[in-house]
Order: C-alpha cells, then structure tokens, then sequence
C-alpha cells in the first residue's frame, strides 16, 4: 500500500499532534504515513474566534482538501470540530485522549490563588473567561490569539501575569513542566472535546476508514460524544462560554458515565453548573438530558449573550 496522506495544520502543535498519530499508525499496522500542512483561515488571522464564525475556522481548510482527494485523511484537535456532522467525512478514530485539564503559566511560579489583585491573565476563551471571573479572584482578563510560544511570550514581555492553556497541548510539546498549576476542574471544567483528536477520513474510503479504526478508544469516545451531544444540544459553538467533561468510572454495576457542565457569563455571573450520569452506550443520550436541563434553567440565554 503506498503511503498515507495526513492532512494537518502548520502549526508546532498540530503538526506534532499529526506526528504522534502518524507513528502510532506506522506502529500498529504497518503502513507508512507522509504529512501534509494545510494553511486554515483560523491559522491566518488573529482576530477573535467568534469574530471569524468561532467553531470550524481551524478544519475548514483540512475537510476541503480531504473532499478533494488531496490528503487521504486529517488530524483534528477535536474541540475544533463542529458538533454537526459532514456527510461526506466519518471520525473514524478518537485515539485515548490526553489530560483535558487547563494549566496556568504565569510569572515567578504562581498560582492563580497567588497572583495580586489585578495581575493580568491572558485567554482568548470565553469558556476560561467566565470560570475565572466567576472565581471572584480580582483579576484582569487580556485577550489573546496565537500559537503557545506566542501566548507565554506575553508573561516575558510583561503584557500578561499568566496565560490559560491546555495541558494537552503543553504535553504533548514536551513543555508540560512550565505549567505552575494544573486547574482542578470544579473551578474550571474544559472545553468539550479537549484534550481528545479526531482522526477524520472519506466516508467512502473503507480501506483507510479500518486502518484508523484500530487507534480508536471506546472510554474516550463516549466522553466526547457526551460533551459534544451537550454542546450541539445547546446549540453553542466551541467559542461560546460553556465548559464540559465526562469520565468513565466504575459503578456498582459496571462503568458509568458522569458529565459535568458549566455555562456562563464572561463576567463570571450568572453561571450554571449541572452534572448526569448514565452508562457509558447511551453517551449521547446523557449529554442532550443535561443540555436540555441546562435549557430550563436559562443557559439559552448565557450562550445568545456571548454570540
């Protein structure tokens, strides 16, 4: 078999991303994997997701070359993707997901219960927005774009105290160690979908679509699924105030799932927090129930306000 085509963004991080799905790929089955960087509007510009239509702008790119027949498959962060599906492309993998927590990197190993009234955090999510706000820390919100040299070269520079990233990302760039504090998530819960990549291929394309197949993990899967059945269900793009995390556990009768959610206002008031549970097979059932009580008690309004 010749060679796969990897479709991916250019940046250091997606295209180490891509890298590590690629060898695991040549690992498994053999088959050797060339990479191949696609420039995205989200890539391009600088400004603000939202401004730009929030979620899509990082794969639009990628999809487009895959229906082309230019890349026979692409490497997504999954968070980017939209929550409704192309018919003409199938996930055919969610490899075993990464530490979907936030980090902080700030100045002189601070955490954010240390940093003084007014210390200047950077972040270019409303979701990160409004969990801290709602922390009541006394702290200033910068808004921020870029890849994450870009955004920790802003606490050197001394525009920003702290930055708010992903660990995932952070991890997988080797510079895990430059976090001063891993965020619990009952202060603030991820984006649906962080930490997780989607391995997205043709629909038609059978031979690719079981290659890929054998990276996928079912626990991973049904988080997502469940966090992103709550996005969709919420009718909330990935740049809207609203933060998500399921984990597989084991119950009195085998594993369950527990989601958790947050929606909020940037100012950090009012916000919601609702959790469920269920098993692991009805996923996407667990995520619209919580959604859907999320609705009664006004989140439709929280996610209008920040579009």
């Amino acid at each position: 078999m010749t060679a796969l085509r990897l479709g991916t963004r250019a940046s250091a991080l997606a295209v180490t991303q891509s890298q590590h799905i690629a060898d695991r790929l040549r690992a498994e089955t053999g088959v050797e994997v060339e990479l191949v960087t696609i420039s995205t509007e989200g890539d391009r510009s600088t400004a603000p997701l939202a401004s730009m239509g929030g979620q899509g702008v990082f794969v639009a790119a990628l999809r487009e070359a895959l229906v082309r027949g230019d890349v026979d498959f692409a490497v997504h962060s999954l968070k980017d993707l939209p929550t409704t599906p192309d018919p003409r492309l199938a996930v055919a993998a969610i490899p075993r997901r990464e530490d979907p927590r936030d980090v902080l990197v700030a100045r002189d190993g601070l955490t954010l219960g240390e940093l003084p009234q007014g210390a200047r955090v950077g972040t270019g999510s409303p979701r990160r927005q409004a969990q801290l706000n709602a922390l009541g820390l006394g702290v200033e919100v910068v808004g921020i774009r870029g890849n994450v040299d870009t955004r920790i070269g802003k606490i050197a520079s001394g525009e920003c105290d702290g930055v708010l990233l992903a660990r995932a990302g952070l991890v997988r760039l080797g510079r895990a160690d430059e976090a001063t504090e891993v965020i619990d998530p009952l202060q603030m819960l991820p984006a649906p979908g962080q930490g997780a990549l989607a391995c997205e291929c043709r629909v038609d394309d059978v031979a690719t679509t079981r290659l890929l197949a054998q990276l996928d993990d079912s626990d991973t899967r049904a988080a997502v699924t469940a966090e992103r059945s709550l996005l969709a269900t919420l009718e909330a793009g990935c740049s809207a105030p609203v933060g998500a995390l399921a984990e597989i556990a084991d119950g009195d009768d085998g594993p369950e799932l527990w989601l958790r959610a947050v929606v909020g206002d940037v100012s950090g008031s009012p916000t919601i927090r609702l959790s469920a549970t269920g098993l692991p097979h009805e996923a996407a059932a667990v995520g619209e129930r919580l959604a859907v009580e999320m609705l009664a008690e006004g989140a439709d309004a929280l996610v209008a306000a920040a579009s």
